[in-house]
């Protein structure tokens, strides 16, 4: 059995300017699943800046309001959304809200930073 708790796990700034804590990569814990796990968090009235990955992401929003860019659409999304994010797509979240906007990330396969281009 492995357990990781997310106190455990060191945060750091992405690319895009987030906060992440990541919980499971593949490619870092040499385990058997190909996608890693992500917390992130996103400050009040802060967004992160358009970037896109070469793998596909999921986000799954835990607590606040946000809105989610993704190539040329716009939602607000809140508790409970889930939002599929294809690999290549120009994408930025904002936090519309009053409170920290968290959220788990889920790319497939696993998150490297190389695989993450900041657009202009």
């Amino acid at each position: 059995m492995f357990i990781r708790q997310l106190k455990d796990c060191p945060e750091f700034v992405a690319g895009d300017a987030c906060h992440l804590r990541e919980l499971l990569n593949a490619k870092t814990d040499k385990r058997a699943y190909r996608y890693s796990l992500a917390h992130a968090i996103v400050r009040p009235g802060i967004k992160t800046k358009p970037h896109s990955l070469k793998t596909s992401e999921v986000y799954y929003i835990l607590e606040g309001q946000g809105r989610m860019h993704v190539d040329h659409e716009t939602a607000e999304v809140g508790l409970g959304a889930v939002i599929d994010i294809p690999p290549h797509s120009a994408q930025w979240i904002e936090n519309i809200g009053k409170v920290d906007l968290a959220f788990l990330c889920i790319v497939d396969p696993a998150w490297c930073a190389a695989d993450e281009k900041v657009l202009k």
